[in-house]
């Protein structure tokens, strides 16, 4: 299984952007995405995850009502909608696929990564 992410770039504090991840397969409808980051010189870090059937969701705190996590299993794809970006959002982003059907915060639940995209914001 591939991951394919895309949407990222540079953008100014404030503004917005929307990543996709798009499976190379039908999998991960029956499992949880999500997405993490890290940035240079920071541990890996959890950012959102979604259940299966999209009907619940986990965020990290600092992401809390900016970013929305929201998935189209019908096109295997998971968005990570993030507005009101600010420049401590400057990671690469990757996104995930669970061994579970609903997932949180653990690294080690997570057994597909993509490739990661580049997301930069400037002040």
């Amino acid at each position: 299984v591939q991951l394919q992410a895309s949407g990222g770039g540079l953008v100014q504090a404030g503004g917005s952007l929307r990543l996709s991840c798009a499976a190379s397969r039908r999998t991960g409808s029956n499992n949880a995405m999500g997405w993490f980051r890290q940035a240079p010189g920071k541990e890996r870090e959890f950012v959102a995850s979604i259940s299966w059937n999209g009907g619940s969701t986990v965020y990290t705190d600092n992401v809390q009502g900016r970013f929305t996590i929201s998935r189209d299993n019908a096109k295997g794809t998971v968005y990570l909608q993030m507005n009101n970006l600010e420049p401590e959002d400057t990671a690469v982003y990757y996104c995930v696929v669970s061994r579970f059907s609903y997932s949180g915060r653990d690294p080690t639940n997570y057994v597909y990564w993509g490739q990661g995209t580049q997301v930069t914001v400037s002040s």
